[in-house]
């Protein structure tokens, strides 16, 4: 596959994530938490509505407050090098989960610039124990970070051709 359509994968695949991570996070914000409540919908996961304001798992959250464009900013940076690394990339499979990647960000990065916060709406839990609520976009991260892990090892481990 040549370098382009590698791009061309990453940068579709990407669009695709960002795509539906922003109209599914409507839906949720705009007509299933109106009002805002816990839905559950299996043993182990409920719909809620939480505004994430830190990085990761909300993290540093009261220093990033007042600066949402500073982080939004760097991660914009990271999806550029995630865009630039597939199309360096060997395979399609390494080339599709870097837009992935690089498309959950985008999504996170639009919610951070317009709202100043990231919309999670995913409440995955065991008992009492609650992993910090998450997104579609957070999803296709971890998809496309798994894929990669995959891809790099397989691309390893495969014989060349003689």
């Amino acid at each position: 596959m040549t370098r382009f359509k590698q791009l061309t994968v990453a940068f579709l695949a990407g669009l695709c994530v960002l795509a539906t991570d922003q109209v599914v996070k409507l839906v949720v914000v705009e007509f299933v938490m109106q009002p805002p409540r816990e839905i559950p919908v299996l043993p182990f996961l409920n719909l809620i509505l939480a505004f994430n304001r830190g990085v990761s798992f909300g993290m540093f959250a009261d220093q990033l407050a007042d600066i949402p464009g500073i982080l939004g900013g760097v991660k914009i940076l990271i999806v550029l090098g995630l865009l630039i690394w597939a199309f360096l990339s060997k395979t399609a499979a390494e080339a599709v989960s870097l837009g992935l990647i690089a498309g959950g960000a985008a999504g996170n990065i639009v919610d951070r610039l317009r709202d100043g916060a990231v919309t999670d709406f995913i409440d995955m839990y065991a008992g009492s124990w609650h992993w910090p609520a998450f997104n579609f976009a957070d999803v296709a991260i971890f998809c496309g970070a798994v894929l990669l892990v995959l891809s790099t090892r397989s691309s390893k481990t495969a014989t060349p051709s003689r």
